[in-house]
């Protein structure tokens, strides 16, 4: 009897141990793929830089000027564009997503009230980061 007591305690304190795996699938498991453009979110109302540019002269030509100079300037945020939706996402990580402004890229992470956690960002195909290669500056921008 002791002995049949202690098998089932021993599988009761297992199933316990076991419980928490069996939940909700982790943030990891719910991660998804998010393209689109880094854009400031005062230019993602209009879906487009275009409207900023021409009333706003100092807000530069480009995509990545203007989206820089919204957020510092202006108070804007930087957000995920997707034009082929017209949806605007929010971005947690806003140091991030700096370092893609102007670009289109792909966002992994999880959607929570219309604001992706990021887990990553990377440029759409052909496009890289902005920045110093051998010497030579590289454009973001490879059209």
């Amino acid at each position: 009897m002791k002995r049949r007591s202690g098998i089932i305690l021993t599988l009761c304190l297992g199933l316990l141990l076991a419980a928490p795996f069996w939940g909700a699938p982790s943030k990891a498991a719910n991660a998804q793929a998010y393209s689109g453009e880094i854009m400031d979110s005062l230019c993602a109302k209009n879906g487009s830089h275009e409207q900023m540019m021409n009333e706003m002269k100092s807000m530069g030509r480009d995509k990545k000027t203007c989206t820089q100079r919204c957020v510092q300037q202006l108070g804007a945020k930087y957000v995920l564009y997707d034009a082929s939706t017209h949806t605007t996402y929010a971005l947690d990580n806003q140091d991030e997503a700096e370092a893609f402004a102007g670009q289109t890229v792909h966002v992994m992470g999880t959607l929570e009230k219309n604001k992706i956690k990021v887990g990553s960002i990377e440029p759409a195909g052909g496009q890289t980061q902005e920045g110093s290669y051998g010497g030579h500056e590289v454009s973001g921008d490879r059209r």
